[in-house]
C-alpha cells in the first residue's frame, strides 16, 4: 500500500546519478583531491559520504579520507531532546583534519542549524584550510545564512512537510521522497 502523502522524488537511479555528479563537482571545485577530506554527519550523511569517496575513488585513483561527526552535543535544541539524548560517535581520519580540505557532507540542507552545529564541532578538532558543504538536497527554508557548496538536487518545499533521504546502510535502498504534512 502506497502512502498518498508522500511523493518519489528520485529514485535510486536518480540519486546514484546525483552522488556520481557531486563527485565530480567536489574534486573540480577544490582542484584535485590532494589533502581532501570528507566528514559526514550523523546518520545518513555518514553513508552519502562514504559514497562520495568511492566514487572519487574510483574516478581519480586515489583513496579520501572520511569520517563522521555525530552534532547531538552542539545542537541549539538539545534541551528540547530531553535529559539523556542519544550521543553516536564522532570519527576523524586518523592525519586530522588540521589544513585539509573538509567537505562536510549531510543529506538535507533545511534552516542550516544542523551545519552550524557541524561546524562548531568540526572545529574543536582542529583549524581546516578551507571547509565546504555537500548535500544531497537543498529544500531551502534556511533559518540561519549557510549555502551548499555542492548540491545533488533542489527543491522549493512547503512549510510543514518534510524530504526524506533514504540510504543502503540504514533504509536498504537509495531514494529521496518529499512526506506532505510531515513537519520539517
Amino acid at each position: 500500500m502506497t502512502d498518498p502523502n508522500k511523493q518519489i522524488l528520485l529514485d535510486g537511479r536518480s540519486v546514484k546519478r546525483a552522488l556520481a555528479r557531486m563527485a565530480r563537482e567536489l574534486v573540480e571545485h577544490v582542484g584535485g583531491v590532494e589533502n581532501l577530506a570528507l566528514i559526514g554527519i550523523h546518520r545518513r550523511g555518514v553513508d552519502l559520504a562514504a559514497w562520495l569517496a568511492r566514487e572519487i575513488e574510483r574516478d581519480e585513483g586515489v583513496k579520501v579520507a572520511t569520517g563522521s561527526l555525530d552534532i547531538t552535543l552542539y545542537r541549539d535544541d538539545l534541551m528540547a531532546i530531553g535529559p539523556r539524548p542519544v550521543v553516536g560517535e564522532t570519527r576523524l581520519p586518523p592525519e586530522g583534519i588540521e589544513g585539509k580540505v573538509v567537505a562536510i557532507v549531510d543529506d538535507v540542507l533545511f534552516t542550516g542549524r544542523t551545519v552550524r552545529a557541524a561546524l562548531d564541532e568540526l572545529t574543536d578538532f582542529g583549524r581546516p584550510r578551507r571547509i565546504l558543504l555537500c548535500v544531497l538536497v537543498d529544500r531551502g527554508g534556511r533559518e540561519l545564512p549557510i549555502h551548499a557548496d555542492i548540491v545533488g538536487k533542489r527543491y522549493t518545499v512547503e512549510d510543514g512537510d518534510r524530504v526524506e533521504v533514504m540510504v543502503p546502510d540504514v533504509d536498504g535502498q537509495f531514494g529521496v521522497a518529499l512526506v506532505k504534512g510531515a513537519l520539517g
